[in-house]
Parts: C-alpha cells; sequence; structure tokens
C-alpha cells in the first residue's frame, strides 16, 4: 500500500488550514518574522544544549537527542512558513513521483541506525586511538588528533557507501565522475594539493612546534602558527612570514630549540707568543662566572686551529629556551668577559697580520726603461758555452 498520496493529502490539507485562517499579509509577516526568531533562538541554544550533563543519559545519547529535535523543530518551522504562505501544494508536487512504501521506510529506519551507530562509534574510535598512542610517548596530542579525524572520515564514508547502497544508488557513475573530477582538480591545482600533502606530512612526522625556533631556507624565527597548507613565522625583525608546507619539507630545516637547550660558540684568537693552556683556563673560568650559560652540559674551551696571525680557541657554551634575544645577550656577555680576562691577564688578542720579506739585488731593482737594463740583461744572460758574461 502506498503511503505517499496520503500522507501528501493530510499534509497540505492541514498546512493549507493555516493560509485560510492567516489570509492578511501582516499576520503573514509577522508569523514569519516570529518563527525565524524562535528558530534562530533555538540554533543558539544548541551548543548550551549540547554541553548538559544529564545524570543517567550518555552525553552521545543526549547530543544525538538534541541534535534529532533540533532538526525536528527546524522542519516543522519550515512547514508552517510554507503553510502560512499558501504554498503547501506547489511543495508536495514536488514529491508526487516518490512512493514511501513499507520498503522504504525499512531503508530510511536502516539509514538512520547505520548513522547513529557511525557517531557511536566515533566514541570507541577515540578511545582506541588514545589507548594505542598512550603506549608511545613520541607521539603528541595533535598527532593523536589527527590520526582520530582520518579514522572518523573513513569511518562516516564508509557509512555513507553503505546508506546509498540501500537505497540502490549507482555509485558507478559517482565514482567516474569523481575520478575525473579528481583529475581536473589535481591538474589545475597541483601545488595546493602538494601542500596539502607536505602539511599532513609535517602533522604527523612533527619536525617542529609552535613556539620552536627554526630555519627554513632564508627563513629564520618563531613558528606561531601550523596548518595543512602553510607555516607562520615571527621573524626577528616582526614580520610574520608563510611558508608554504610544500617548501618546508623540500628545504633544509633547522630547528634550534628542538631539545630545550641551545650551544652557542664564539672563536677568539690568542698570540703565538701567549701560552694556548693559560688562555683556554683564563677563558673558561671568564665564561663559568655568567649567569646565562648552563652548569650542565659544562662550558668547554677547545683549540681549533692555527690561523694566520693567532691561534684560534672555541669558546662553547650552551643556554635553556632558546630564543634569538637570549643567545645575542649570552654571545655579547662571553665576548666582554673573555676580553676582560684576556686584558687582565696580559694575553694579547692579535690584529690580522702578514710579514712582508724582499729579495736584495746586486745593482739594486732595475726598472724598464732605465739605462742600466741592456747591461744588466747582458751580464745575467746565459753565453753559448753555458756561462755567462760575469765569468
Amino acid at each position: 500500500m502506498a503511503l505517499t498520496p496520503i500522507l501528501l493529502q493530510g499534509g497540505v490539507s492541514a498546512l493549507s488550514e493555516l493560509a485560510e485562517a492567516v489570509p492578511s499579509f501582516t499576520g503573514r509577516t509577522l508569523i514569519t518574522g516570529a518563527v525565524i526568531f524562535f528558530v534562530t533562538a533555538l540554533l543558539a541554544k544548541s551548543d548550551e544544549l549540547h554541553d548538559y550533563d544529564l545524570p543517567g543519559i550518555p552525553s552521545a545519547l543526549w547530543s544525538l537527542l538534541v541534535s534529532l529535535t533540533t532538526m525536528t523543530l527546524a522542519t516543522a518551522a519550515a512547514a508552517v512558513i510554507v503553510g502560512v504562505w499558501g504554498q503547501a501544494e506547489a511543495v508536495a508536487s514536488v514529491f508526487e513521483g516518490y512512493d514511501l512504501g513499507y520498503d522504504s521506510f525499512v531503508k530510511l529506519g536502516l539509514s538512520v541506525l547505520l548513522v547513529v551507530g557511525a557517531y557511536t562509534m566515533t566514541g570507541l574510535v577515540r578511545r582506541l586511538v588514545d589507548e594505542v598512542t598512550a603506549a608511545r610517548p613520541a607521539v603528541s596530542q595533535h598527532q593523536r588528533e589527527i590520526a582520530f579525524r582520518i579514522a572518523q572520515v573513513f569511518l562516516y564514508a564508509f557509512t555513507i557507501a553503505i546508506v546509498l547502497a540501500i537505497w540502490e544508488v549507482n555509485l558507478s557513475g559517482i565514482l567516474v565522475g569523481a575520478g575525473f573530477l579528481g583529475i581536473v582538480v589535481g591538474m589545475a591545482a597541483r601545488q595546493t594539493l602538494g601542500a596539502l600533502l607536505a602539511g599532513f606530512v609535517l602533522m604527523f612526522s612533527r619536525p617542529f612546534e609552535i613556539g620552536d625556533w627554526i630555519e627554513v631556507g632564508d627563513h629564520e624565527g618563531i613558528v606561531t602558527d601550523i596548518t595543512i597548507v602553510n607555516t607562520r613565522i615571527q621573524t626577528f625583525d616582526g614580520e610574520y612570514v608563510m611558508v608554504p608546507n610544500d617548501v618546508v619539507s623540500s628545504e633544509s630545516l633547522i630547528n634550534r630549540s628542538r631539545k630545550g637547550r641551545l650551544r652557542i660558540e664564539v672563536e677568539v684568537g690568542v698570540d703565538y707568543d701567549a701560552d694556548p693552556e693559560r688562555a683556554a683556563e683564563l677563558a673558561l673560568e671568564a665564561v663559568e662566572e655568567l649567569d646565562d650559560p648552563l652548569n650542565v652540559p659544562t662550558p668547554q674551551v677547545v683549540l681549533k686551529q692555527f690561523a694566520d696571525s693567532a691561534i684560534i680557541l672555541g669558546i662553547r657554551v650552551w643556554i635553556d629556551r632558546p630564543s634569538a634575544r637570549r643567545k645575542w645577550r649570552t654571545q655579547t656577555a662571553v665576548i666582554a668577559a673573555v676580553k676582560d680576562a684576556f686584558e687582565s691577564a696580559d694575553i694579547k688578542i692579535p690584529f690580522p697580520q702578514r710579514e712582508l720579506m724582499a729579495r736584495q739585488e746586486a745593482d739594486g731593482f732595475v726598472v724598464a726603461g732605465d739605462g742600466r737594463e741592456s747591461e744588466h740583461r747582458r751580464q745575467t744572460e746565459p753565453t753559448p758555452d753555458g756561462g755567462s758574461d760575469d765569468a
């Protein structure tokens, strides 16, 4: 037995009575405004209703009931507006070709159950992801959220495919159209899709976090935001740089604050006449008295190389919570302390110098055009027997 004509006839009759009850334009306008105001207020309060925690009712079930009630009231409000303005028959004519028999109600019930089941399964998926990743400290909270979202998308996609199969929708045409659409979109937005894929890779690998000090190519600064398309960096000049994620993944990346500390090295040269071991001890004592460098790891002073004018010492210190300001402040303090220590011990930090030597000539330098040039050449040229005129 077909229920579509009966349902349509009953609904149209009820809504037509609304149009007859409110024949004036002003009355219909007031009713429409009141209904819109009611729906708007309901939607504004729906978020608060979802957050209510009622004893004895699971939160998922309560959220589902609130959603279904909101949808039902919104549909009823739309029907009231259609009936008040006398458009019930026009809307009913759209559904005249459909037969809502018992089979349709069975399919509708199965579809609703599948959707509700998928919605309920998301909570189970959330717990499974948390339990699996809890045993792995290397997995961050952000990575857990991404894994949950991907699992949720696959779950909903699988549910939608089953619902379409229940309603005997031909999926081959949809898949073929989606395939052609994917090719067209992929050809037109290669760079954007590359940035999206690189964004997912960065979200899983997590080579840096928000707040890290990184250097990517020619850009260096603090990471302020990470999206699936680009990464925002605030440089030390106060500028914001948006770096596409495909550029981030293809360039060499330096994370200066990954382990929470940063090593700073200052090179200084001491004179060759000075004792390098003594100079290293003085430099180490000078930096150990500073406040910014860490005690663990301890500061180090190493002899690095023989330079043109001096023996080069490398002074290495570590700082925690690295930032550009702390780096330059510590480096400035190290340079000033080492210079004062060397001056107090009378250890010279030499300027670049070069030693010049000249070879003595018998008759001095001979300049082109001088009258002695031909005589000098004759005396220095070898004779046929292998000797010279000087012999």
